[in-house]
């Protein structure tokens, strides 16, 4: 029997006092999908970053502006978009440098898209200039 697919959005404010909000709608959706509590838990992290770094980097801490967090479960995946109108940014523009370097030199930025890439297990992004900017973060999910 082929599995349905079932789709849910939260769409709230840019300020980062509903990230709470975020992280409850992720875990939600994450053990409804039967992910493991380790798994919630990269899932949430992962989210709750990109979410953080749209309030602060894609709209300036504006918080007239509003985050879209969009999930996806099927038999297969669970597959959450954050989608955002704010500005947008080149990912193959942000210098990788070694983690040890990032550390002794005390930068922060540069870890958000290596950390939903640790944590998830596809992560794309799109930009659409002057429309949208799309985060796709990927969970496959085990067979029983």
């Amino acid at each position: 029997m082929p599995s349905l697919e079932r789709t849910f959005i939260l769409q709230v404010p840019s300020s980062t006092e509903n990230l709470v909000m975020i992280r409850d709608f992720v875990t939600s959706i994450a053990e409804q999908a039967g992910l493991t509590p380790g798994e919630v838990a990269d899932m949430e992290l992962a989210v709750d970053e990109a979410c953080a770094n749209v309030m602060e980097h894609a709209y300036g801490r504006d918080m007239t502006k509003e985050v879209s967090v969009r999930a996806t479960l099927d038999g297969d995946t669970v597959e959450i978009d954050v989608i955002d109108t704010g500005q947008g940014f080149d990912p193959t523009a942000v210098e990788q440098l070694e983690l040890d370097k990032l550390i002794s030199s005390r930068r922060s930025g540069g870890l958000g898209m290596r950390l939903m890439k640790k944590l998830m297990d596809e992560v794309h992004y799109e930009m659409i200039p002057g429309k949208k900017n799309e985060l796709r973060m990927i969970k496959r999910l085990r067979k029983k």
